[in-house]
C-alpha cells in the first residue's frame, strides 16, 4: 500500500507489474475502491504496468469535507500520474471514473493515448436526483440505500449469489462524506462539448442491465468521439468487470492490442 499527498488529499494507490511496462490506469466507480478491478487483473496480458487508486473520500484515501468538484477529482488523478511519471497510458474509467477519464483527456492528452469508458456518460443523472441522494446520505448514511444500489449494480443472477455481500459491504463501508462529495461532483458535470472534441482511440462498454448508466446513455457519449467502438456485455449491470470478468478482460485485451499497447 502506498500513499501520495497531493497537497489537498492523500491518495491510496497501488502499482502492479514492471516499472517499464505499458501503463494502464484504472479509475473506480462511486462507492467502490481499487479492489473493483481485482476480478479482471489476472486475465490481462502480462507485462503491463497496472496503476489503481482510491479517489478522494473512498477506500484508504483521505476524506476531505464534501462537496467535491469534478475538477478536483481530475486534478488529483493528474498529480498522481505526474508523480508516477506516467505518459501515454490507456485509461480505464468506470462510472465516475469514466468522467474523470474524459476530463483528464481534455486537459492532459499527453497522459492518455487511448481510453476505455465503461458504464459512464458525459452527463449522468440530473441535479435534482443527485441533490436528493446527497441529502439522503447526509441524513441517514449509505446503508438504507444499499439494496437499491445493488439492484443498479448487478443483474438478478449475480444478486442471488453469496458474492453480493462482498460488494454490499464495500459500498456501505465507504465514508458517507466521500460518497456525498463525489455525488456532488457528478451532479455538476456535463462533458458533452469537451468530450465531442476528443480525438483518440476509445472503447465504450455498457451492461445490458445497468440501472445507473443504461446502454443507450453510454452509447450516446461514445458516439461523440469519431472512430470509437462500443460493446454491450449481456446480463450485466453497472459493474460488468465483476459479473463477467472474462468477457470484460477479453474486450479490454482486444482493445489494448488494437492500439498497440501490448
Amino acid at each position: 500500500m502506498k500513499i501520495f499527498d497531493t497537497g489537498d488529499v492523500r491518495l491510496h494507490y497501488r502499482v502492479d507489474g514492471p516499472e517499464d511496462g505499458a501503463p494502464v490506469v484504472f479509475a473506480n466507480s462511486l462507492g467502490t475502491d481499487l479492489r473493483l478491478w481485482d476480478p479482471i487483473l489476472p486475465l490481462l496480458p502480462k507485462g503491463l504496468r497496472i496503476i489503481r487508486f482510491d479517489k478522494r473520500g473512498h477506500g484508504l484515501s483521505s476524506c476531505p469535507p464534501a462537496p467535491y468538484a469534478m475538477g478536483a477529482l481530475i486534478g488529483d488523478t493528474e498529480k498522481l500520474l505526474d508523480h508516477l511519471g506516467v505518459k501515454d497510458c490507456v485509461f480505464v474509467g468506470l462510472s465516475i471514473g469514466g468522467m474523470i477519464a474524459q476530463g483528464l483527456a481534455t486537459k492532459r492528452l499527453d497522459l492518455i493515448r487511448a481510453m476505455v469508458l465503461s458504464n459512464t456518460a458525459a452527463k449522468i443523472g440530473t441535479k435534482d436526483m443527485w441533490a436528493d441522494r446527497v441529502r439522503a446520505v447526509q441524513d441517514s448514511g449509505i446503508e438504507p440505500m444499499a439494496d437499491t444500489i445493488m439492484e443498479r449494480w448487478f443483474a438478478a443472477p449475480f444478486r442471488a449469489t453469496p458474492e453480493l455481500e462482498l460488494w454490499r459491504n464495500m459500498v456501505v463501508r465507504q465514508p458517507a462524506e466521500g460518497y456525498a462529495g463525489c455525488s456532488a461532483a457528478i451532479s455538476g458535470t456535463d462533458f458533452y462539448t469537451p468530450t465531442a472534441a476528443l480525438r483518440l482511440p476509445v472503447l465504450g462498454i455498457a451492461g445490458s442491465e445497468d440501472g445507473s448508466t443504461p446502454p443507450d446513455l453510454v452509447r450516446e457519449t461514445i458516439e461523440l468521439i469519431p472512430g470509437s467502438k462500443f460493446k454491450i456485455i449481456r446480463k450485466a449491470g453497472h459493474l460488468p468487470c465483476v459479473e463477467h470478468p472474462q468477457e470484460y478482460a477479453a474486450l479490454l485485451t482486444e482493445f489494448l492490442q488494437s492500439v498497440g499497447h501490448v
